[in-house]
């Protein structure tokens, strides 16, 4: 079985790649620049998400379609990718989903129920894995909280299942080997939920200074994000998302994750800690 991964050389991309070699497969490396792709030490191949041209998948088996981190029509962007599996003869799909699917209030969630649409539409087995919050969504902000002595949110007393990347990840490799898979929706998200509160505590914990959370509303949590220089249009879903969060959009005591990987999930104390 020829496995191949879009977005090869972005953060979910690589660990997959790895998760992958980790199991004895030899998966091709899709990226928009292979140069940036050359120390994964697998086979890698030009592809784009704009123009997504089928030659690329020749030969390819199963497709990991990450989902693009460029908001500019992302939904158009898959959907260019699944007309050249299409077109390419690709037997099968893995598409890295949200949590909870066309169940999603997130903004953020429309451009994945309209991919999961398009991939119904062309009928393509396929595998929808639909993850939860990356713990590494919280990590980028760190420094920050810890020299502020505040992680903000807008998610008030809300649980947050979150899940490091590498446990997503896993997810793929244990999915896309196995055909079994086909035909499968999987809701994935961490084993433990926690709250703001939590979050705070553990960022605390790991720095060794007191961390304290602190709960906006919607709009004021989006002027602070504009504020740290955000794009505004780009600060106004992540505040969505996190007020949704507040309302159990990101909540998911399932375990399905944990189970498809055969371990518990990655606690967030320790992501934290090595983000630390």
């Amino acid at each position: 079985m020829t496995i191949a991964i879009t977005g090869a050389t972005g953060h979910l991309g690589r660990l997959a790649i790895a998760a992958l070699k980790a199991r004895g497969a030899k998966p091709i490396a899709l990226a928009r620049d292979p140069a940036k792709a050359a120390d994964l030490g697998v086979e890698t191949r030009a592809f784009d998400y704009t123009s997504a041209d089928p030659a690329a998948l020749k030969g390819v088996d199963t497709l990991v379609l990450i989902s693009s981190n460029d908001f500019n029509d992302r939904a158009g962007q898959h959907r260019n990718v699944i007309a050249a599996a299409s077109a390419a003869g690709v037997k099968r799909l893995v598409y890295t989903s949200i949590l909870k699917g066309e169940r999603s209030p997130m903004i953020l969630a429309q451009d994945h129920i309209a991919t999961e649409a398009a991939i119904r539409a062309a009928g393509i087995p396929a595998t929808i894995l639909r993850n939860g919050w990356y713990t590494e969504n919280y990590t980028g902000a760190l420094a920050a909280a810890v020299q502020h002595g505040a992680v903000i949110g807008a998610a008030g007393e809300g649980k947050v299942n979150a899940a490091a990347r590498k446990d997503y990840a896993e997810a793929i490799a244990v999915t896309a080997q196995d055909d079994s898979h086909a035909g499968k929706i999987y809701e994935l998200a961490g084993d433990t939920a926690h709250s703001g509160a939590d979050l705070a505590a553990a960022v605390a914990k790991a720095a060794g200074k007191p961390v304290a959370y602190v709960s906006m509303s919607q709009a004021d949590y989006a002027k602070a994000l504009i504020g740290f220089g955000l794009p505004e249009g780009f600060a106004q879903v992540l505040a969505d998302s996190d007020a949704r969060a507040g309302e159990g959009a990101l909540a998911d005591d399932s375990r399905t994750l944990s189970r498809l990987i055969g371990r518990p999930t990655t606690p967030i104390a320790d992501t934290i800690a090595a983000a630390l």
